[in-house]
């Protein structure tokens, strides 16, 4: 005789993001399904400082105070939130920006899942290609995670374009002896004269913010591009750069990569990838609506 025993209720998880514009974010559904492929019930919130009428740091300690196990950081708080680390990891000491948080009895504790997606997605997709000279737009926390993911790449030039100059100097200087010949530069048109791969990190083109933040005559002979906006998955920057012959890497691989990356810290589970991207394939997901 066999017995048969009733199936256990999956362990429950509480989750969020905090950050502006993210009504459109997949964040929810990437940690869900995988909680569901882990056998993990998971609550995911998303968390909008001005819509809630509280500032990010009453946020921040609302979801530590009220038992939520982590939560990621998206723009524009990822270099705000680094002060509130009882500790961190060492790619957020040097980067100087958290984009995933995990609450522990010690205090929260800091990581950088930006900085391993980027290398993770941009092996996936060029394998060993170089990344050469670099053009990146924007400096804020993603600009500065894919900045030292390039230079892990082994990319030769780092040109720096900030609105704020003087976010990019800063940038500039925290890459110090890292980065090969960081450069910054005031004129868009000169930062990309010349440059193998052209890198968006600014919030331009996300829902919301539309329209592209280089112009698609800056865009002609470069090699590759990448853009770290998401939400729409094909941008109006990849649109150009591969009207311009760019080889494009979507932000929706760093993305998927770093969500990744968060839930494994998250839960010390790994859902198998395959049955994740297919579940959350945005294409997919798109025609089953």
């Amino acid at each position: 005789m066999t017995l048969q025993f009733a199936s256990a209720p999956p362990a429950s998880i509480r989750l969020g993001l905090i950050g502006d514009n993210i009504k459109q974010s997949r964040s929810p559904d990437l940690h869900r399904i995988a909680g569901q492929l882990c056998g993990l019930e998971v609550q995911y919130d998303l968390l909008v400082p001005g819509e809630l009428g509280l500032s990010f740091d009453a946020v921040f300690d609302a979801c530590r105070r009220d038992g939520v196990r982590g939560v990621n950081i998206t723009y524009p708080y990822k270099e705000q939130v680094v002060v509130r680390l009882a500790s961190a990891s060492t790619d957020v000491t040097r980067i100087g920006s958290a984009n995933t948080v995990v609450f522990t009895p010690d205090g929260p504790v800091g990581y950088n899942t930006d900085y391993l997606g980027f290398m993770a997605a941009y092996r996936a997709h060029f394998g060993e290609r170089p990344a050469g000279r670099v053009g990146i737009v924007g400096a804020g926390g993603v600009g500065r995670a894919i900045a030292f993911a390039l230079t892990a790449l082994g990319a030769s030039e780092l040109r720096l374009f900030d609105a704020d100059i003087g976010r990019a100097h800063r940038l500039a200087a925290a890459l110090g002896e890292h980065a090969p010949r960081p450069h910054v530069g005031r004129d868009l048109a000169e930062v990309l004269d010349g440059v193998d791969g052209v890198v968006n990190c600014t919030p331009v083109g996300m829902v919301g913010n539309p329209g592209s933040a280089v112009p698609i005559e800056l865009l002609g002979r470069k090699g590759w591009a990448f853009d770290a906006v998401y939400t729409p998955v094909e941008t109006e920057f990849l649109r150009l750069a591969g009207r311009a012959g760019c080889n494009v890497l979507s932000g929706y691989e760093l993305f998927f990569q770093q969500g990744i990356a968060a839930f494994k810290l998250f839960t010390g589970r790994m859902p198998p990838l395959d049955d994740l991207r297919r579940q959350l394939d945005p294409l997919q997901h798109r025609e089953a609506s």
